[in-house]
């Protein structure tokens, strides 16, 4: 691993002998510790965080969102855990079409909204691997949510750019908006309401959700906006959470292990697989960034295309990843210039958070949980104060299409959380937060670590690029030489205001078991263990 340049102001790698847990918010992070510290395992650390993360973190995550999760038993086989929620019955593109939508399905639409299956996921994960009830896992949550919580900086500064949108939405300007304005960092900021939730989810499991008095609001607030929703959908969703087997690729000797779909893991491993074929070690970076971009592009095109429900697109990780259909897009790259993607069998086509733990006895978990763009839906029901989530926007309004809506369909999910192993044995759960960035984001830190040696800090820290919608995003740490190089090959760059995703990572040392971990400086979290 290369040596940390302290002159940055970069931090470096956090170490530790035991235990670790890696979040994107510092008050997630206290509350796994402290699990872990009181003999908790990765499970019940891991739901702690996430609990408190969808009070603290709400433009990013909530119960009113959906959740992927790899979890890997010490000395036991990856599991892959799917709490993708689904469309409601009565969704159909025809049904969408008669109700005015054409191509789309807006971010604010109550189509937007399938039935959230973080709360499934959540009981599901526990009932199976949790040790501590969760009335205890929940408190520091549950306490924030009542008593107040304090806005933290990278926190502020989105929720203050969402402003606009959020008070597009009476209830969610109420609870979100107070004083009609966005919180400032270190204000402080309560959900009264999430709290009576959570508390309720922790005495009586997903029931409390999806069933009773809090599921009969639910639908009936997302009927009044125009949804399809009924209480028969929530109720079917109670235990829609189901362990699948997990997807994989082998990169330079290492095992990377994905979700399978309908989540976008399967085109992580196609750009690894793409890029498996090229000396990234010792290429420039603009060669690097290009190389990346144009795997970035033919993977994605496939996606948009064939990804969606399991059920709709069966054999497709096969296919995709074989020998065949990897080395016909690998020779479509030319490394002068930018090229457009193509599918390789020629047909015709038309905001989240991380987290991982390592506990004391080598168990390893990988999750993560969204509600999609910032603020979800922003579709807030004033009775329970859910904010649902948006996951529905990415299903498509064509008939015939693979991710077209459809009754009780999962829509394809860019949420993907990632796992990495050598020999049989898990050395780190990984994940990248960004929206549409994240397979892209996998590929370039997994080559980071891999290809270049780099300590996991710093890879994080390497300027960010991404190739979407005919663009190359550039984050402004990226050196300007490197810029003109790449627009030289015919790249539109586009240098971006923001920061690029932010990811997280806890490594395992095979020969000691001593851990390092990660957290993005782009947002506020930090890996901490004992």
């Amino acid at each position: 691993m290369s040596r940390h340049d302290f002159l940055t102001g970069r931090r470096p790698s956090t170490f530790a002998g035991k235990a670790m847990i890696a979040t994107s918010h510092p008050l997630a992070t206290a509350a796994g510790l402290e699990i872990l510290n009181a003999g908790g395992n990765a499970v019940d650390a891991g739901l702690a965080a996430s609990a408190v993360q969808a009070v603290v973190d709400p433009l990013m995550t909530g119960i009113g969102g959906d959740c992927f999760a790899l979890y890997a038993p010490a000395g036991g086989p990856v599991k892959a855990l799917n709490g993708s929620g689904r469309a409601p019955a009565g969704a159909t593109v025809a049904a969408l079409k008669a109700a005015g939508l054409d191509e789309q399905i807006p971010q604010t639409s109550a189509h937007a909204v399938t039935v959230p299956g973080a709360v499934s996921a959540w009981c599901r994960l526990h009932a199976d691997h949790g040790s501590m009830p969760l009335e205890r896992l929940f408190e520091r949550a549950i306490g924030y949510a009542e008593d107040g919580y304090p806005v933290t900086s990278r926190v502020a500064q989105d929720w203050a750019a969402a402003a606009e949108l959020i008070g597009s939405d009476e209830h969610a300007a109420a609870v979100f908006l107070p004083d009609g304005r966005a919180p400032e960092a270190g204000s402080r900021h309560a959900q009264p309401l999430l709290a009576v939730r959570l508390r309720e989810i922790a005495q009586e499991g997903a029931p409390a959700f999806y069933e009773g008095a809090a599921a009969e609001s639910m639908v009936a607030h997302l009927q009044s906006l125009g949804g399809l929703h009924t209480v028969e959908d929530f109720a079917k969703a109670s235990d829609g959470a189901e362990w699948v087997e997990p997807i994989s690729t082998s990169y330079r000797g290492f095992e990377v292990h994905e979700c399978p779909p309908n989540g976008q893991g399967l085109a992580a491993l196609m750009i690894l697989r793409i890029l498996e074929g090229f000396d990234l070690a010792t290429c420039s970076e603009a060669d690097r960034i290009h190389l990346h971009t144009e795997a970035t592009k033919l993977a994605y095109y496939h996606r948009d295309a064939l990804i969606a429900d399991p059920a709709c697109c069966e054999g497709l990780a096969e296919k995709l990843l074989s020998d065949e259909a990897i080395e016909t897009l690998r020779a479509r790259i030319d490394m002068s210039r930018a090229l457009p993607p193509a599918l390789w069998d020629e047909p015709e086509h038309k905001d989240t958070i991380y987290l991982c733990v390592v506990d004391a006895e080598g168990n390893a978990l990988s999750f993560i949980n969204s509600i999609f763009h910032g603020f979800g839906s922003t579709r807030l029901d004033p009775v329970t104060g859910v904010l649902f989530h948006s996951r529905g926007a990415s299903f498509r309004l064509i008939e015939g299409h693979p991710n077209a809506i459809g009754p009780g369909k999962r829509p394809m999910h860019t949420i993907i959380p990632g796992m990495l192993s050598k020999d049989g044995k898990v050395l780190m759960p990984f994940g990248v937060m960004g929206g549409q960035y994240q397979a892209a984001g996998h590929a370039a830190f997994l080559s980071g670590v891999i290809d270049r040696d780099l300590g996991l800090q710093a890879a994080m820290d390497q300027p960010r690029s991404f190739a979407f919608d005919g663009v190359l995003e550039v984050e402004a740490s990226l050196p300007a030489e490197t810029r003109e190089a790449l627009a030289a090959r015919g790249h539109v760059i586009r240098v971006l205001d923001t920061p690029l995703g932010g990811s997280q990572a806890i490594r395992i040392d095979p020969n000691t078991n001593m851990l390092e971990g990660g957290s993005d400086s782009r947002k506020d979290g930090m890996a901490l263990g004992y």
